[in-house]
């Protein structure tokens, strides 16, 4: 990549191996001593940490493909199984789900720091071009692997986007039916999307080579834009380059670590852990947060087809920025009016996101619409017009000048930058956390639960008291089809012993069979049997509850959320708060009221709850007080019987959280010891070259 190398290795064998094929020497010549740029600032980490976190990927991803059923009537299953049953799956699954947004949260610093400092420009076209070739490929395996557990928002997910395709004029709906495999979204689409998302991958590392290749080519861009012209302008990729790319890595993973150990749902959509059915639609159909803006600007043209090629318009228009931006200085550091443009630029970018978690109505709409005219005037109006009229401050003559001399402001992008990020992710992160919100209905009160928290766990006595009233009174009409007698049994649960797992279960009937006269019989419960469900199928209990089926309690506290509203969802990312779902089960099973308020009417065979979306909510009121003898002599009331089986459910969502948090905190002590020893030594390193 970097050209001959007069690398020759002293053991005998790897000089055998050399001389027929020299990669020893290739490595040596592309990533110890090729020369880098002396004045390259932290942003420049981003691109080994895009590196690290693509072997993450494809690592996890190969892993969890092993134990995956691509079947629409497996698939959830399938996920739901592994993170349960297969050792260390919850971790697998945690990584592979939020690496995705770590993925995109480092693409988009990389590319943002291109756009800044002009790394598009000549002679790095090509390297460009690349990057948004990678990009592309991102969204689009991004999209395929988001449809994959097969949830709610998998699904429609993928039939409203798919969908698109069918504005193309001749061969629209050829290439909807071809992705569909069939005239709708199903199971034939599943196995496409998991073909593709397994492959692309392998492609995306493809074109990293190349991206890679092409850099080593043409070189390094810097902060100051100047090419280097001498030996002092630079130093040798290892171990300096090295070095500070190992202390990113270290301090991007304390971010990547405390959404997997802390907050593994603070960036997806509770809609998910609802299984897919295609008769019911989400209220909002969001996708995930790093494609927002693209949704908006797809949303705010009201022509299908001009919205679709104006959402490819935005990141195709990428590919010619190079020309776009004929200003013979690269970096906006010593461009003012570019400078502020690109800020402006960032801006449009947030509120964009923002805009597409919005529902498409009203101000709305007007807003997207300003915006994304803004998006492309930066491109095809600003960049152009500034490279003829702006004049540039002064550039150094060489990169060992600007560094001896301070030229420039070294400090104030990277505060504005920090800035404007975190700025991003409290806007995403709020908009869709809004756009989760129940409509129509009283946010739930916030509780103090035993296991909120880094340290949290679960309350034993609480669990085994939930236990008994689900067991009392929600088994009557609710399953726990992924929770199995054996689990009372294992570590971090209600506390019990194999023994005692093993006569909770024998009180059970489950049917079993067919015996050796070919008939189904029924037989007592084993340890090993799965809580059976009080309905034979769905059309039964839709039978028995009023035409309304209730929902199996497995991951209902995952499986229901609701929106805590500005400034609460950045105040929750810092006290690792992600208990809406428990918040809004307690809160429903103590919100039902005999008599609806003045004004509101509620359907025949509904009642009225003060917490359910609409009100009206087909189940009758549950507990009462009294209703359940408690051993232990806890308070036998509403409120406590909310809370005790609201923490059960809890558990039985997520078994494996106390494993979680507690090998989160050893892994927080060895990153940050890890990132104190990388930074030292970096210090150590660059104490000559500064």
């Amino acid at each position: 990549m970097s050209g001959p190398s007069d690398y020759q290795p002293s053991n005998p064998a790897l000089q055998w191996i050399e001389r027929r094929l020299p990669i020893l020497g290739l490595m040596h010549s592309s990533f110890v001593v090729y020369p880098t740029p002396r004045n390259l600032n932290y942003w420049w980490t981003f691109g080994a940490i895009l590196s690290f976190m693509l072997g993450i990927q494809i690592l996890t991803g190969v892993i969890l493909a092993m134990h995956y059923t691509p079947h629409a009537d497996l698939a959830f299953k399938s996920v739901e199984l592994l993170v349960r049953d297969v050792n260390y799956g919850w971790l697998l699954r945690n990584m592979h789900a939020v690496g995705a947004s770590m993925f995109f949260v480092a693409v988009y610093v990389h590319m943002l720091r291109g756009l800044y400092y002009g790394s598009y420009k000549e002679p790095r076209e090509v390297l460009w071009i690349l990057g948004v070739i990678i990009y592309l490929l991102m969204m689009a395996t991004g999209f395929m692997g988001y449809v994959l557990p097969w949830g709610q928002m998998s699904f429609w997910g993928a039939t409203v986007i798919t969908n698109l395709f069918s504005a193309i004029p001749y061969v629209g709906e050829s290439i909807v039916t071809l992705l569909w495999g069939g005239y709708s979204v199903g199971n034939p689409t599943l196995n496409r999307f998991f073909s593709l998302h397994y492959l692309l991958p392998f492609l995306i590392a493809g074109v990293v080579v190349l991206h890679v290749w092409a850099l080593h080519v043409s070189g390094q861009n810097n902060p100051d834009g100047v090419e280097p012209k001498t030996e002092k302008d630079t130093v040798p990729f290892t171990p300096h380059a090295t070095i500070k790319d190992m202390f990113g890595v270290s301090c991007f993973m304390l971010l990547y670590a405390w959404f997997i150990f802390y907050m593994p749902n603070y960036l997806g959509d509770a809609d998910n852990y609802i299984p897919a059915n295609p008769g019911v639609t989400p209220p909002h159909i969001v996708p995930e947060w790093y494609y927002l803006p693209f949704y908006a600007i797809l949303r705010s043209i009201p022509n299908k087809l001009a919205g679709v090629i104006g959402m490819f318009s935005a990141i195709i228009i990428l590919c010619f920025l190079p020309w776009l931006d004929a200003a013979r200085t690269k970096s906006s550091k010593y461009r003012p009016l570019a400078k502020q443009f690109f800020w402006i630029f960032v801006a449009v970018c947030i509120l964009l996101g923002y805009l597409g978690a919005q529902p498409p109505e009203g101000i709305y709409v007007i807003a997207g619409r300003v915006l994304t005219f803004c998006y492309f005037a930066y491109f095809l109006i600003v960049l152009p017009l500034l490279s003829r009229i702006e004049k540039p401050r002064p550039v150094p003559n060489s990169i060992s000048d600007a560094v001896l001399a301070k030229t420039g402001s070294r400090s104030t992008p990277m505060v504005s930058s920090a800035i404007v990020l975190a700025l991003a992710g409290a806007l995403f992160t709020g908009s869709a956390d809004s756009a989760r919100a129940s409509e129509g209905s009283d946010k739930p009160p916030g509780n103090k639960w035993s296991f909120a928290g880094p340290f949290g766990k679960y309350d034993r006595g609480a669990l085994q008291r939930g236990l008994k009233v689900y067991k009392e009174v929600c088994a009557n009409c609710h399953g726990l089809s992924y929770v199995a007698f054996r689990n009372l049994a294992e570590a971090g649960g209600p506390g019990y012993s194999v023994a005692q797992a093993a006569a909770f279960a024998s009180d059970y009937k489950v049917k079993d069979g067919p015996n050796d006269a070919g008939d189904m019989f029924e037989r007592a419960g084993r340890p090993a049997d799965y809580f059976p469900s009080p309905f034979p199928n769905e059309q039964a209990a839709r039978a028995a509850n009023g035409g309304a089926a209730p929902p199996d309690l497995s991951l209902i506290t995952k499986a229901r959320s609701y929106g805590r509203g500005f400034p609460m969802f950045i105040v929750d990312f810092f006290t690792q708060y992600q208990e809406q779902g428990p918040d809004y089960v307690s809160a429903l099973l103590q919100g039902f009221e005999d008599k609806a308020p003045e004004g509101v009417t509620i359907p025949e065979g509904s009642y009225y709850n003060k917490y359910f979306p609409g009100h009206a909510i087909k189940m009758p009121k549950p507990l009462s007080d009294g209703q359940v003898t408690y051993d232990d002599g806890s308070p036998t009331t509403v409120a406590q019987y909310s809370k005790d089986v609201t923490t059960f459910l809890m558990w039985t969502a997520e078994p494996h959280m106390e494993a979680r948090k507690r090998l989160g905190f050893q892994v927080f002590i060895f990153l940050i010891i890890f990132a104190g020893l990388m930074y030292f030594t970096k210090k150590k390193v660059w104490a000559d070259s500064h």
